[in-house]
């Protein structure tokens, strides 16, 4: 296990924050991809869980966001880390929500709720993706308004950033929705998608297996719900073996 540094801490709300950490030598990983994180228990032995890494493949430094659960094992004691402090880090990252799983397309979706928007502030801050895609559209799905603070301030970060602006700033586009909190578009993403609230926003198409390439992250429903809209529209699941249409994350689903 690495023992990386914290750097920097930023609380949102009272259920969500993100920290940074330093890079370990030698740790590489895909964007999009997750890895165990965690903190030592009070025996010495360390309490580990899976999160996804927030920032891209080239960052020099790791990006984790995370939501706070009180009595949860890991991360009621997890938002009290301070800068300074260390935490566990694991030394292999996997996952499916990396390019290698999709076939090549024209449009690439996102589609996350809540901190599952983690693995989508690394993709959309890869150049790579850019350079496979005509269009990235990313959607953010919360409860609040209040908790779409951290995927607005890193579309912000991306679309001005000094090299990457470049690329991101004509193709990467942003739809947000809260399903409790009244804001310009409220309700829960796949009946905004079954409904075609999302494509006539946008002023996009529904899904063409030809050009729409799809990744999912978020709740177990939601998931569930948006890999069988997938399926309907004639999207294939795909895998970093068998790579298809859409994928979403099994680790924080099953």
């Amino acid at each position: 296990m690495y023992t990386p540094e914290v750097l920097e801490i930023e609380h949102y709300t009272d259920r969500l924050f993100r920290f940074r950490t330093s890079r370990p030598n030698g740790l590489r990983f895909r964007s999009g991809e997750f890895i165990m994180i965690g903190l030592p228990t009070e025996d010495g032995k360390p309490l580990l869980r899976a999160y996804s890494i927030a920032s891209p493949a080239w960052d020099e430094s790791l990006e984790f966001y995370s939501i706070k659960v009180p009595d949860g094992p890991l991360t009621a004691r997890l938002q009290q880390i301070q800068v300074g402090d260390q935490i566990i880090l694991g030394k292999k990252p996997t996952g499916t929500l990396v390019l290698d799983a999709l076939r090549p397309g024209k449009r690439l979706w996102l589609i996350s709720t809540g901190t599952g928007i983690a693995p989508f502030a690394s993709l959309i801050r890869d150049p790579e993706v850019y350079e496979q895609f005509d269009e990235v559209i990313l959607t953010q799905t919360c409860r609040r308004v209040n908790e779409l603070a951290y995927g607005e301030q890193r579309m912000k970060e991306t679309w001005t950033h000094d090299l990457l602006g470049a690329l991101a700033a004509p193709k990467l586009r942003y739809f947000a929705s809260t399903t409790q909190d009244r804001s310009p578009q409220t309700g829960r993403i796949t009946d905004l998608i079954k409904r075609g609230s999302v494509f006539a926003h946008l002023d996009l198409p529904a899904w063409d297996p030809a050009v729409d390439r799809v990744m999912v992250c978020g709740s177990i429903d939601m998931c569930k719900d948006v890999a069988s809209l997938a399926e309907q529209a004639g999207l294939v699941e795909g895998a970093n073996s068998d790579p298809g249409d859409y994928v979403i994350e099994k680790a924080f689903v099953s």
